[in-house]
């Protein structure tokens, strides 16, 4: 019957649908390919913690990947390496790869590096395999632009080479590249600023390699300065004869501002006297005046009367 033929079909069609979704989610789930190259590569991995990560919403070649590798380094023996160590260190957002390159670098190198040590390097916020790298080969970092007076009033810039070397045991709570540039700048500005010319320092600029060296700027720090070298040293301005130019110019306005107030304070007292003067002569003027009034009043009271003898 084409019904009851057409119906089988559909059945059998879903019957296979279902058993490939299953199977490809059991192939989710269990991991098998990766399963066996653990297998092959002597990493002892388990179905059931395949199946565990898929469930905690970890990738399993997150993982297993790094394992395998840290085995057939000789690693993961040696540093007590394992599936659940790596897995809580993905679970609190580390760099599970970065970890074991790490670890793998420093035995090479010989450095002493724990895993518990580069697991909180690396959740402290550095690059542990970077760290590792510097630690081995040094790395050379720039100053910028370094501005300074030494005490003849000349300016000089510099710019300096520092070459540091990390320190694992210093990597975490250590300070950071910012802070070495920072104090080899400063250092530097108190080297060129106690020197008596400037041309000592164009001469001797090991002088202040040597001086900033000496003050371990590297404490406290997660880099060991192993030397610090000046680059390039430039003469700037004259700022002592800038200085003295400035005062001169403003010693001149001020003398001239004092020597205007002189001159108006004696125009003043030159006006208050002829003002004085003018006083004076109306005065006069005035008492000539009354000199013919008084002798009239005189004549006409009798005081003074006319001898005719005379």
């Amino acid at each position: 019957m084409p019904f009851l033929e057409d119906s089988l079909f559909i059945a059998s069609a879903l019957i296979a649908l279902i058993g490939i979704v299953v199977f490809g989610g059991l192939l989710y789930f269990i991991p098998i390919g990766l399963w066996i190259s653990a297998l092959f590569a002597g990493v002892r991995v388990r179905l059931i913690e395949l199946i565990g990560m898929r469930l905690r919403r970890i990738s399993p070649p997150a993982i297993v990947k790094p394992m395998i590798s840290a085995s057939k380094a000789g690693v993961s023996d040696k540093y007590g390496v394992t599936i659940s160590k790596l897995e809580g260190h993905l679970l609190a957002q580390g760099n599970v790869n970065r970890v074991i390159n790490a670890l793998i670098a420093a035995d090479k190198a010989e450095i002493s590096l724990s895993f518990e040590r580069s697991t909180a390097i690396d959740l402290a916020g550095r690059d542990v395999l970077q760290a590792v790298q510097v630690s081995v080969n040094p790395r050379v970092i720039t100053t910028p632009l370094i501005t300074a007076i030494a005490r003849d009033g000349v300016q000089l810039k510099a710019t300096a080479r520092v070459t540091v070397r990390a320190d694992i045991d210093r990597l975490v709570g250590g300070a950071g590249e910012d802070t070495i540039l920072a104090r080899v700048g400063e250092g530097i500005v108190s080297a060129i600023g106690s020197a008596e010319e400037y041309a000592e320092v164009l001469e001797n600029p090991d002088l202040i390699s040597r001086k900033v060296l000496d003050r371990g700027l590297d404490s406290g720090t997660a880099f060991e300065i192993l030397s610090i070298d000046i680059a390039d040293v430039d003469v700037g301005e004259n700022i002592g004869a800038q200085l003295e130019a400035e005062q001169a110019e403003t010693d001149l306005v001020v003398a001239q501002a004092r020597a205007e107030e002189r001159l108006a304070m004696a125009k003043a007292r030159e006006q208050e006297m002829q003002a004085r003067v003018q006083k004076m002569q109306a005065q006069v003027v005035e008492a000539e005046a009354d000199v013919p009034r008084a002798l009239g009043e005189a004549f006409e009271n009798g005081h003074i009367g006319v001898n005719p003898s005379s």
